[in-house]
């Protein structure tokens, strides 16, 4: 029996891998087809290539960790509270260990791509822009800068490392005690304490990347889905008479200058403008000629009910997200010990509409699973949708934008920074929502209860099961390796908490705003970006 048991869990074990392994295929080809679809033809380099594609498949691998670390957790154990056959002390805790270092070797990866490689591969590429530099001098000065990255992810570390989670027993301990004391808590963690510290102040960053991105992306996305873009005929009907109503300007001011009489500069200075415009509305014209009588332009017109469908889909993902994190917050501000604690609270008083979902989920395997990865990557979605929409910015100046077929080396790095960023917060958002789930996934214990027995004329005590929380016994319950990193410390959680009030606001400003905005263009960008060529009509496409 234990031998069928043991073939069980191996042939169990096999499938999830290839399962696994299939997902990271289909991510990698996804991320590839991303980079290859914005990158610009004409600026497009072999090392920022492989850069955004890898960054952006670290990214998309880390978040798909938190659904496969709640599974394993409750994978252990059967729905009566009860341990299952193979799943003894060592195994636990071999299980823990292995998500435990995925998670130390995906972080750290993440560690190494925003404070070394990207930086790296940026500054690189900017330095390339100088015709005059050599590969020696591009190599230097981007070393030189990638440094202050590097000097800075070693102080987040050492403080992380040396920040005491707990204080020495003896309050007159002599200095040497205490920094021996110091050096043992490091010991003790495996450098979990620094890592997470490092992390956490990532995550803090990407929370704010996720108040301006993904918020707005929220609303925007399933927006846009919903109102399409306006029709290229009319568009190119409105264009034409624009072009006409420019020449006729072109004629008058040039009618001037008939009998020889030079122009006055106010004139030559409208004549300039006049004949600018007129340059711009003729590649218009040709653009929308082309997607016009596009196939593509045709086809998508075919999935047009298709785009409405997955619209609503998005928007009623996007309430049930945004309505399942105030009421989270609300309980936080209600049941909390306030913010000394982090306003952290192990269950949830006041009932919001994901906490009570993912339970009913959870008595049919792998629904709970398929709605928590589903959230994550519209997360993940609705913060490319964002980027894209809103562009780079750095305070009031406009960096890059995020145009198909034009965008820059050194934007698509950028992008890839911010969305591996965001993807760190990501954990946190899904804890606020649903915090017992993500700590202990779908685990039960047993607990004595005394029943009145008909039989026997008295009580009798039997175990029954009990939801897995924050008073279970700890050989009972397996929390999760995300909940390790995430509560740390207790301030970055009360940075987070304050976070998901801004974000909440966020996303009503860019719904109010996404809702006042009329159809988009069908070759928006056009009159923005002056250095298209006449000879790319293809990149506007939708």
């Amino acid at each position: 029996m234990a031998a069928v048991t043991a073939g069980a869990a191996s042939a169990e074990l096999v499938i999830g891998w290839c399962i696994f392994g299939l997902l990271l295929l289909a991510i990698l080809a996804f991320c590839w087809i991303y980079v290859r679809k914005y990158q610009s033809q004409r600026e497009s380099e072999v090392v920022s290539t492989i850069t955004a594609i890898f960054s952006l498949a670290i990214a998309l691998i880390t978040s798909a960790l938190l659904p496969v670390d709640i599974f394993l957790v409750s994978y252990m154990k059967n729905q009566n509270g009860t341990f299952k056959d193979w799943a003894n002390a060592n195994v636990s805790k071999q299980i823990e260990d292995t998500v435990l270092y995925g998670y130390y070797t995906l972080y750290s990866v993440i560690l190494f791509c925003v404070f070394f490689w990207i930086p790296f591969v940026y500054f690189y590429y900017e330095e390339k822009d100088d015709d005059d530099t050599s590969k020696c001098t591009q190599i230097k000065t981007a070393l030189k800068y990638t440094l202050g990255f590097a000097v800075i992810c070693a102080l987040l570390l050492l403080v992380g490392a040396f920040v005491p989670l707990n204080v020495p027993h003896n309050k007159n301990s002599t200095e040497w005690e205490k920094v021996k004391f110091l050096f043992e808590e490091l010991g003790s963690s495996h450098g979990l304490a620094a890592l997470s510290f490092s992390i956490s102040s990532l995550t803090l960053i990407g929370m704010l990347a996720a108040i301006t991105y993904t918020a707005y992306g929220m609303s925007a996305l399933p927006l846009n889905l919903i109102k399409g873009t306006r029709s290229a005929a009319y568009e190119r009907l409105e264009n034409t008479e624009d072009i006409e109503e420019v020449e006729q300007h072109i004629q008058t001011i040039k009618s001037k200058s008939k009998d020889g009489r030079p122009l006055p500069a106010r004139d030559k200075r409208a004549l300039k403008q006049f004949e600018e415009r007129l340059r711009t509305l003729r590649k218009r014209e040709r653009h929308l000629e082309f997607i016009e009588n596009s196939w593509w332009t045709k086809f998508c017109g075919a999935l047009r009910p298709l785009k409405i469908m997955w619209g609503i889909f998005f928007i009623l993902v996007a309430l049930l997200f945004v309505i399942s994190l105030f009421l989270s917050n609300l309980d936080k501000a209600l049941h909390s010990a306030g913010i000394d604690s982090g306003f952290i609270i192990f269950g949830a008083n006041l009932s919001n509409p994901l906490n009570m979902l993912l339970p009913l989920l959870q008595t049919v395997f792998p629904l709970d699973y398929i709605l928590i990865t589903i959230i994550i990557m519209y997360f993940i979605f609705t913060s490319m949708a964002g980027i894209r929409n809103i562009g780079i910015w750095f305070f009031w100046i406009r960096l890059y934008k995020i145009r198909r077929g034009r965008t820059r080396p050194q934007a698509l790095l950028f992008l890839c920074m911010i969305l591996l960023l965001i993807v760190l917060h990501t954990s946190y958002m899904i804890y606020s929502l649903a915090p017992q789930y993500v700590m202990y996934g779908s685990q039960n214990y047993l607990i004595e209860s005394n029943v009145t027995s008909n039989d026997t004329k008295g009580n009798t005590t039997i175990s029954v099961p009990k939801r897995c929380d924050a008073d279970a016994p700890e050989d009972q319950c397996t929390v999760t390796r995300t909940y390790l990193f995430l509560h740390k410390f207790w301030f970055f959680s009360a940075a987070y908490y304050f976070g998901n009030w801004a974000f909440l606001g966020v996303f009503l400003i860019g719904l109010i705003v996404s809702c006042c905005k009329g159809k988009k263009s069908v070759i928006e960008g056009v009159d923005e970006d002056s250095d298209i060529s006449d000879d790319e009509p293809s990149v506007y496409s939708v």
